[in-house]
């Protein structure tokens, strides 16, 4: 008996040109390189090679010169550099955004909705019937006018109070959210790679906020034995780097630019894979990689009360299963009363965006 394979159609994938389909793949590698186009071309024709991509009116040298004068890649042939474009750090955080938002929408993982209903900018599917206070904008005439017409008969038209139908709908708050990411050592250890899906949230978030929500901000922090803060445009080039684990010069960052922030709503989203295992004690660095230390958890706790009086939630999202570190989370998040999340990989994006766009509505008195 003969075997069928059946694959999702996608009815824009065969009006995609070579070019096209060839960049969807090099956007994907230059995240994976952190921007190294050299390093993202050298994969590209490795897999040219293993898969065929390509064909013999277009090549990789055709899709070369296709990036440089479509603005994709500058190069320069007297320093001998080739870098990519804004155009593509751009292009990157769309294509993350999409990935992303795209699985989220077909996926019910990490789905913690809160919304709740009140005078809002944005229209419920729920209704609900009419009370004293409603105004006449709420009011859902077509359902409104069905209710009168099966209560009262549809021969002589009489609509009463008890007949009205409001229909809800949600606020959008106006957020200042940090997303802090560790980029210690850990990170690339064991032969998992986590830094890379730690960056396509952090630029598929950032495109979202800046596109759908651009009354809202977003800063990005990332920490390692020390803590700095990155632009959105310098993403794709984020790189693990020989670091332990300050998580409280992460904290101390977030914390300082949101007291500068004048949203009444402020969150923290913080994406880790291990405990902290590093402090600055003036000038030096107290460090201690076994187990969980008392002296640097300590700091941590503070910090997460510091945030709690400053109604300031802090979201973790902790990308290891190591048992030893729940009772960190745990004890980390009610110090706080945030939230806590144990995410695959794969499903970090889910988890984050719910969470995110639940926190975007609240009700209104």
């Amino acid at each position: 008996m003969r075997a069928h394979h059946f694959s999702k159609f996608d009815p824009n994938e065969n009006n995609k040109s070579t070019f096209e389909k060839l960049l969807d793949i090099f956007m994907q590698l230059l995240t994976y390189t952190s921007g190294d186009v050299r390093e993202g071309l050298s994969w590209l024709t490795e897999l040219d090679k293993e898969y065929e991509l390509t064909n013999s009116e277009y090549g990789i040298g055709d899709f070369i010169e296709d990036l440089v004068s479509k603005g994709y890649i500058d190069e320069n042939r007297q320093k001998g550099e080739i870098k990519i474009t804004p155009k593509t750090e751009q292009g990157i955080r769309k294509r993350s955004l999409e990935e992303i938002f795209g699985k989220l929408k077909k996926s019910k993982q990490g789905n913690h909705n809160t919304f709740k209903p009140g005078n809002g900018d944005e229209i419920n599917p729920e209704t609900r019937p009419f009370q004293f206070g409603d105004t006449l904008e709420q009011i859902d005439f077509t359902e409104s006018i069905r209710n009168a017409q099966i209560n009262h008969g549809v021969e002589s038209f009489i609509m009463r109070e008890d007949d009205l139908e409001i229909r809800e709908t949600d606020f959008k708050t106006q957020t200042s959210t940090v997303l802090m990411i560790d980029i210690s050592h850990s990170m690339i250890l064991y032969g998992e790679d986590r830094i890379t899906p730690a960056k396509k949230v952090a630029m598929a978030l950032s495109e979202l906020i800046t596109t759908k929500y651009p009354k809202d901000t977003i800063d990005i922090v990332v920490f390692g034995n020390d803590a700095w803060t990155v632009e959105i445009k310098d993403l794709p080039y984020l790189q693990v780097g020989p670091y332990h684990t300050n998580t409280v010069a992460g904290l101390e960052l977030a914390m300082d630019i949101l007291r500068r922030r004048k949203n009444p709503n402020k969150q923290i989203f913080m994406i880790t894979d291990g405990k902290p295992t590093c402090l600055k004690v003036g000038k030096r660095y107290y460090k201690n990689s076994f187990g969980v230390d008392r002296r640097i958890l300590n700091r941590c706790m503070n910090l997460a009360a510091q945030c709690k009086k400053l109604k300031i939630p802090i979201t973790t999202f902790m990308i290891a299963s190591d048992p030893y570190l729940q009772k960190f989370v745990t004890e980390f998040t009610e110090t706080n009363n945030g939230k806590a999340f144990f995410a695959s990989l794969d499903k970090l994006g889910a988890f984050i965006f719910k969470d995110f766009e639940s926190g975007k509505r609240k009700t209104v008195y």
